[in-house]
């Protein structure tokens, strides 16, 4: 690839252009006093933050340049409805990795730019000093703009995505690729509207930052309509995460219902165990019978047949006795194995329920109330122009930060493991990877667009599946056993009702090797959401 960010954009952003405008007019006012440094520093962030969003604008127009010409040689000869699909799939992939390279400089704005924006707006209330306002409303500007077009990329990424899921819950009319489908057309058409209504949230960010800086007579106005649509928006974000907090719990409670596998099945495990015993005793037994009858002085044909009779007896009751012995051994893994996967799927609906509190419920409802303070106090300094908002305002902004970075540490840490440790999560009877070394791994984990294909997660998935399927994939586990692990995947919502199929032919799914990749997907994307 070119390097194109030594490019310059013909166009330059209206924080840039408004920032060049104040410092002309300064010029031209006689001002040739040196710069204050919080005017140099919100417009430093201001600059920096333009730079990164041109340069990702940029790389993205240069692999969409790349991927056209490579496409349009690959489709030769192909079909008009297959090239439409490529083509739709390739956009939405390529939007998908413009947004993911937005996402950073998103996190930044978020957590840093947008506070430091509101701390120096209240200074600039308290002292009255226009020239730190002025700088702080077109540093807002460049955040407003930077937080926009990431919404706007991620509102049509997710548009794009539920219409692709509503297609393929369509084409599975049941089953388990028609659930996960399904469950993906709503969370995606959900996230593309409520993306739409914060578009709309930072579009009046932009236009309040945008008054303040032209000395407008309406900065009042949009003041107030900028807390109230950053007010709504919060209010939004956090119902929803408050409401997945509640579909959480209420998996975890199921899940937790369930038991732990060593007590639920000590019965059964007692059982076996007994039988391993009458097992080996019978075939002591029958090694003594073996020896009373060869220390028998008495010989003739009678003693030979006695002999042969007693060694086919102490033959199997020894294969018996191995049998007993591998039956209690595979049943014992098999707990422990139902018991670990249970103990995975409640850590992470805790974990889940733990991240939507702090960085949705709580995080966007602080937020909430800091756009409430700002239509309260509006046409006065803007957002968080008082201490109470500007409070609000950074303690928001924080809880959502701390989760997007726990977010970015946790996948980062995922992918140097799939990558370092390939043998950690790899299916069994698979030959893993080669190992990469610690600096390829850590190249491997900043490339924060892939997502983690051989986890943690993928290998729980398998473990569920191995222990839930049909006798022909799993001919080994007791019935018993099997039916704690469907019992499992009905607490997970991937029951029979939720495949839209009657309990024997949602049984017979899980018999049918055709059908194995999409039910681990589908445990997978259950253990991992709501």
């Amino acid at each position: 690839m070119s390097t194109p960010i030594h490019r310059t954009s013909t166009r330059q952003s209206a924080a840039v252009l408004t920032s060049a405008q104040q410092r002309g007019q300064g010029s031209r006012t006689g001002n040739t006093s040196a710069r204050s440094p919080e005017r140099a520093l919100l417009e430093l962030q201001s600059r920096a933050g333009n730079r990164a969003t041109t340069a990702t604008v940029q790389r993205a127009r240069d692999t969409a340049g790349g991927n056209a010409g490579g496409s349009a040689a690959e489709n030769v000869g192909a079909s008009a409805g297959a090239k439409k699909k490529n083509y739709r799939d390739r956009i939405a992939a390529l939007l998908d990795r413009f947004k993911k390279n937005l996402e950073p400089i998103d996190t930044f704005i978020k957590g840093f730019q947008t506070p430091t924006n509101a701390a120096f707006t209240q200074q600039a209330a308290v002292t009255a000093n226009e020239g730190v306002k002025h700088s702080a409303a077109a540093s807002g500007t460049s955040a407003a703009s930077g937080n926009l077009l990431t919404e706007a990329a991620g509102t049509v990424v997710s548009g794009m995505d539920a219409y692709k899921n509503m297609r393929d819950a369509k084409q599975h009319e049941t089953g388990a690729k028609h659930h996960t489908a399904k469950k993906k057309a709503k969370t995606k058409g959900t996230d593309a509207v409520v993306g739409a209504t914060s578009s709309g949230s930072y579009s009046a960010a932009i236009a309040k930052e945008a008054t303040k800086v032209q000395k407008a007579a309406d900065a009042a106005v949009a003041s107030e309509v900028s807390g109230a649509a950053s007010a709504s928006i919060g209010l939004i974000k956090g119902a929803r995460a408050a409401f997945r907090v509640g579909k959480t719990a209420r998996k975890y409670n199921e899940v937790k219902r369930l038991g732990d596998p060593r007590l639920v099945h000590a019965a059964s495990l007692a059982r076996l165990t007994e039988s391993r015993e009458h097992a080996d005793w019978a075939a002591a037994e029958a090694y003594v019978s073996l020896d009373a009858y060869w220390a028998h002085e008495d010989g003739g044909q009678g003693r030979l047949d006695l002999i042969s009779e007693a060694i086919d007896a102490a033959w199997d009751s020894m294969g018996e006795a191995r049998d007993a012995a591998e039956s209690l051994q595979r049943a014992e893994s098999d707990v422990e194995k139902l018991s670990t996967v249970q103990g995975y799927a409640k850590k992470k609906q805790l974990t889940k329920i733990g991240k939507e509190t702090v960085g949705g419920a709580v995080g966007e409802s602080t937020k909430a109330a800091a756009g409430i303070v700002t239509a309260v106090a509006a046409g006065t300094a803007g957002l968080a122009s008082n201490p109470v908002g500007w409070g609000l305002a950074g303690a928001g902004a924080g809880l959502v930060l701390s989760v997007t970075l726990y977010k970015a540490l946790r996948a980062a840490t995922k992918r140097y493991e799939e990558v370092h440790h390939p043998e950690r999560w790899a299916p069994q009877g698979e030959t893993p990877a080669e190992a990469a070394s610690r600096k390829e791994s850590l190249k491997h984990a900043l490339k924060f667009w892939k997502k983690v294909s051989k986890g943690e997660r993928a290998a729980m998935a398998r473990e569920i599946y191995a222990l839930a399927a049909g006798p022909d994939i799993s001919g080994h586990t007791t019935e018993e056993m099997r039916e704690s692990a469907r019992s499992l995947l009905i607490a997970l919502k991937s029951g029979p009702a939720k495949h839209k199929l009657e309990p024997d032919a949602w049984a017979d799914t899980l018999n049918d090797p055709a059908k194995t990749s999409g039910w681990i997907a589908e445990i997978a994307e259950q253990l991992a959401s709501g």
